[in-house]
């Protein structure tokens, strides 16, 4: 069944998303904030994780800026000075991450991140993130009633993560442990690139999250949404069915370095770079099936597979 022409064009503009390349001058940006933990324990857990996500996104190199807010400095002035700081600093082939860990609570209405003096509302945050004029963004949300916030943050370009499904689960959420993991696990690198995308690192917190659970015998009181489509319907498997997935997969958290193919010759890196070239077409053509004819979309995908494969074989010799 062809999918509407609303969401034909879309998964065009992702496409285009997608083929962008990663200029030389472009830089990414990471910022962390912390919230108020309410409780000692949870004050020093938040800056824990602040610190270790803020220690392996310098993995990223010299093209990546980590700006981390914890504690008292995580006000709400200090905030928005840094995204207005940022909305004159950034270009629109400037990368934008946000990630906020801590505590969020609903009233019904409005969501805020918990943090020292007044609150931010998901309305606040989503009105100064769009002065950013990065046109690649994430927004991570792993605060308890994060998924309230997706109405508000969703917006085309834009990668929408959050830790719960809804303002209503309220207790303290374990998803930024397992983000954190998925940057330093080499099981989170399931196409096995080099490179942590936001998508892998989703599905990897995801499952570990669920596992979690499962172990300590407990109730699950988090389940993590994703959007990367623009819309506010979020869902939890994103997959090209549904037409989820095609932005983030494209976003890197962690990527290969340049050290990690220092030692190849000019030819080896022009394979590799090939090789990494199809595996994007693969996974552009996995999200236009819905468009296509059956038949054009197997001699495409078939066309595509063996030229993968003699390109591996090429980099193997």
């Amino acid at each position: 069944m062809a999918l509407a022409p609303a969401m034909g064009r879309l998964m065009k503009l992702l496409a285009m998303l997608l083929l962008s390349a990663w200029a030389a001058s472009a830089t990414n940006y990471y910022v962390i904030i912390a919230g108020l933990g309410g409780e000692p324990e949870y004050d020093m857990q938040f800056a824990k994780w602040a610190t270790e996500l803020d220690h392996e996104l310098r993995q990223n190199g010299p093209n990546a800026r980590i700006l981390t807010l914890t504690g008292n400095n995580a006000t709400a002035q200090h905030i928005h000075e840094l995204f207005s700081q940022l909305a004159g600093e950034m270009s629109p082939d400037d990368a934008f991450a946000l990630m906020l860990i801590g505590h969020g609570s609903f009233d019904g209405i409005d969501y805020k991140f918990n943090i020292p003096g007044p609150d931010i509302t998901a309305n606040e945050l989503a009105a100064w993130l769009n002065r950013i004029p990065a046109e690649r963004q994430l927004i991570v949300n792993m605060t308890s009633c994060s998924g309230a916030s997706i109405p508000a943050l969703a917006r085309k370009g834009r990668i929408v993560i959050t830790a719960t499904k809804s303002g209503n689960e309220k207790n303290a959420t374990v998803f930024a442990r397992y983000w954190i993991d998925a940057l330093h696990d080499p099981a989170a690198d399931t196409d096995k690139n080099g490179t942590v995308s936001a998508l892998e690192a989703f599905r990897y917190a995801q499952r570990k999250v669920a596992a979690y659970f499962d172990s300590e015998k407990l109730l699950a009181t988090e389940h993590a949404l994703f959007t990367d489509t623009g819309s506010a319907s979020a869902v939890r498997d994103p997959e090209p069915q549904n037409g989820q997935g095609l932005l983030a997969s494209s976003f890197p958290m962690l990527r290969a370095q340049p050290a990690a193919t220092a030692g190849l010759t000019p030819e080896k890196q022009r394979l590799v770079a090939k090789k990494q070239e199809l595996e994007a077409k693969i996974d552009r053509l996995k999200y236009q099936k819905a468009e296509m004819p059956e038949a054009e979309y197997r001699a495409q995908l078939s066309a595509l597979l063996l030229e993968l494969a003699r390109t591996q074989a090429e980099i193997d010799r």
